[in-house]
């Protein structure tokens, strides 16, 4: 039986004579935790060919079929490798083959690439800030979270919902005595907590209850502040599950009803309040879910999240940004496109991000710079820039595998693109970060700069596919010009990789936690053990030396919601200036959706600088009026975190609601 490669690893049958195509996406590689079987790679390959007579879009049933029957990667790469090798992200011709660090503007390797400063919009020039060189500071504030800090989110009223996946074996939190425990296998009961609330003013840690397994599943907020979480693995691939903002909540969960299984799948809030869930390990698809959390299960195909998996995947947890119209922008791999998801459909392709791949396992870091408005902004002139960081090359996973004894440890990416995509033909503009980043997070923060953190400069995503440990966040500031964009500060001395995550607090600081590049809990024999610790990082705009220009934000005489395109009031102090002195160009108000965050992506963060209409000063308390967002396509509905923020130094925020 012949087997000859096609368009985009198809697999054509000539000597069947039939028109059906088989298209092959192999994603069980990664987190591997099933015995590994002795199978013949080409024999189960030709086997698997002579059965292939159905339809194009039954094919990844027969795929599911297939691969259950192939966990063995050593094998499989064997016969395949061939077939399979060039593939970069379903590229076609010479664009698919791997071009190290080539810069998309001037064709040449590497290099920093300075943006001329006329192509960026500062509305307001160069704000008065503060010239800070204090390069931050970390305290440990937690020696035991109970759970690994896989997936983290900040709920409105002020706790941080960690949880991991309930198959890790045991945590390091027993349920309460008494409490209901899980049925496992066997009718073992699992009587230990895998996610718990942690109370980021108290540092108390309660412990909850969740039914069906969540690892590497997706979140985001509300419009009510709930979590609602979907997806995870086996018997949580189809589940949504929510939690309420309360200090006695718990969660809740609806089994088996979405229309994919959601394994490393990504949830995106549309303008509505509404989710989109997209991708996933062998979910080449999407789907809808209300915002109360009610599933259609009906997944609709995606031939861009199908052409963007290639040997192996790098395209799950795909980037998803909600742009100001109304758009979505999704990241897999390399490649990149502009969908709407009311209608269904692709409107545009963007350019390829050249340099190699960023999506898991391969995982890079991505947000959107802050969305700056002004009095008179609707959602039609807003620019809007994307920002992707890191990654690996295609091929550093497959290298990496720690069964191998001549493994190779690539180095990470250590390039940045950012794309103007509000531009009718936008390029990528790439420049290096001071150090290679893979399994990072990007956090906005209240200034308007950018946080990376966590992470490690060689290897990928996976269970010990990584190395060398990289503790040194990085300030990027994207108003500045030329190398002043990145700033390297402090570094942590705990390793911070796979299962780390972070998130921005009201007063600033960030919370750091998690790292478990172990198949289960390991403290002992391993070289990265099993991370409990919870971190706070002070940002350089924490610096002591400037904490008496820090705002505060007079919470009970400043307004607590927000209405699309009114007025919101805000009134505040600043205990170390004469209040008549502070202008308009001394501040902004800024408001942060708090995201949901694991394996190095930050769901659903957004940061937006809104237009001051009105500053007076009264009795010495300063009033500033600033105008709402115009609709839910630049801040969907729900809840955010309000900063105050004078020359570089943010107040703690607030939150408000916004219907």
């Amino acid at each position: 039986m012949a087997i000859v490669p096609f368009i985009r690893s198809f697999l054509v049958l000539p000597l069947l004579f039939v028109p059906a195509l088989a298209q092959i996406r192999f994603g069980f590689l990664g987190d591997r935790f099933t015995h590994e079987k002795l199978i013949d790679g080409n024999h189960a390959i030709s086997s698997f060919c002579l059965s292939v007579v159905h339809h194009h879009h039954h094919h990844h049933h027969q795929l599911a079929s297939f691969l259950s029957e192939i966990d063995s990667y050593e094998l499989l790469h064997a016969g395949l490798n061939k077939l399979f090798e060039g593939n970069d992200g379903g590229l076609k011709g010479d664009a698919g083959k791997y071009q190290d660090r080539v810069d998309s503007l001037t064709g040449g390797i590497g290099g920093f690439i300075v943006p001329d400063p006329s192509f960026f919009d500062f509305p307001d020039g160069q704000k008065n800030e503060f010239a800070l060189s204090y390069a931050g500071d970390w305290e440990m504030v937690l020696d035991n979270s109970g759970v690994s800090a896989m997936h983290m989110q900040l709920m409105p009223h002020n706790e941080a919902l960690i949880f991991d996946s309930t198959v890790l074996g045991p945590s390091m939190l027993a349920l309460p005595h008494g409490d209901r425990c899980r049925a496992v296998k066997e009718n073992r009961p699992d009587c230990w907590a895998h996610a718990v609330m942690y109370d980021i003013e108290t540092g108390a840690v309660r412990p909850l209850h969740i039914d069906t397994d969540p690892w590497c599943s997706s979140g985001a907020l509300t419009v009510n502040g709930s979590l609602l979480s979907t997806g995870g693995f086996m018997d949580g691939a189809k589940s949504v599950r929510t939690i309420a903002p309360c200090k006695t909540c718990d969660w809740k969960d609806t089994p088996n009803v979405l229309g994919s299984a959601r394994w490393y799948a990504t949830q995106v809030r549309l303008e509505d309040g509404s989710f989109m869930v997209i991708g996933g390990r062998r979910s080449y698809n999407y789907e809808l879910v209300l915002s109360d959390g009610r599933a259609n299960g009906l997944a609709m195909y995606s031939a861009f999240i199908d052409e963007t998996s290639d040997l192996d995947e790098n395209n799950l947890y795909p980037f998803v940004h909600l742009l100001p119209d109304g758009n979505l922008f999704i990241f897999a791999n390399s490649r990149s496109i502009l969908f709407n998801p009311f209608r269904n459909r692709v409107v545009k392709e963007f350019p390829r991000l050249l340099g190699g791949s960023r999506n898991y396992p391969a995982s890079g870091m991505s947000t959107l710079l802050p969305i700056r408005l002004n009095g008179k902004t609707n959602d039609h002139n807003v620019q809007t820039q994307v920002l992707v960081c890191g990654g690996a090359n295609p091929k550093a996973y497959r290298l990496a595998d720690p069964e191998k004894k001549d493994r190779i440890l690539m180095d990470a990416l250590k390039d940045c693109g950012r794309l103007v995509v509000s531009d009718p033909n936008p390029k990528w503009m790439r420049e290096n970060m001071p150090s290679p980043r893979i399994m990072g997070d990007m956090l906005n923060l209240p200034t308007g700069d950018i946080l990376i953190i966590n992470g490690a400069q060689k290897g990928t995503a996976a269970w010990n596919h990584a190395a060398e440990p990289n503790n040194h966040p990085v300030l990027f500031s994207p108003e500045k010009i030329g190398k002043d964009r990145f700033k390297v500060l402090k570094g942590s001395t705990i390793p911070r990789m796979y299962h780390s995550t972070s998130m921005l607090l009201p007063d600033g600081r960030i919370l750091v936690g998690g790292s478990n590049t172990n198949p289960t809990y390991k403290f002992e024999g391993v070289e990265y053990p099993t991370e409990m610790r919870l971190e706070k990082f002070s940002p350089p705009y924490l610096d002591p030396l400037y904490q008496h220009y820090r705002p505060q934000i007079l919470k009970e005489q400043s307004d607590n919601r927000m209405t699309f395109n009114s007025d919101f009031r805000i009134k505040f102090r600043i205990g170390a200036v004469l209040m008549s002195k502070v202008s308009v160009r001394d501040i902004k108000v800024t408001m942060y959706s708090p995201p949901f965050t694991t394996h190095g992506y930050s769901m659903n963060q957004r940061l937006i600088q809104l237009g001051i209409t009105e500053l007076v000063c009264q009795g010495g308390v300063q009033h500033v009026t600033a105008r709402a967002p115009p609709s839910g396509r630049i801040a969907p509905p729900g809840y955010y975190l309000v900063f105050l923020v004078y020359r570089g130094i943010p107040s703690v925020g607030i939150w408000i609601q916004i219907l």
